[in-house]
């Protein structure tokens, strides 16, 4: 492996982004069971996280397409 190679740098970024989205997609899935578990559920605040977890999901995918090399078959 190359030392001076600059994809090495930005692929250290992206997993360390990818890294922080996914735990905050964990812990926003616990927020959503939490709310879930409650007598009353505040479905409007239920529906915000939840959008918020599927574009975290969307960056996720994003991110790893990034890391994962084109296989030319």
């Amino acid at each position: 492996m190359n030392d001076d190679d600059p994809s090495d740098d930005s692929d250290v970024a992206i997993e360390r982004r990818l890294a922080a989205l996914r735990e905050e997609h964990q812990d926003l899935s616990d927020s959503i069971e939490a709310l879930e578990e409650r007598p009353q559920p505040d479905m409007l605040q239920i529906a915000r996280l939840k959008r918020r977890k599927l574009a975290l999901k969307d960056e996720i995918v994003r991110l790893e397409d990034l890391l994962t090399p084109d296989i030319i078959a």
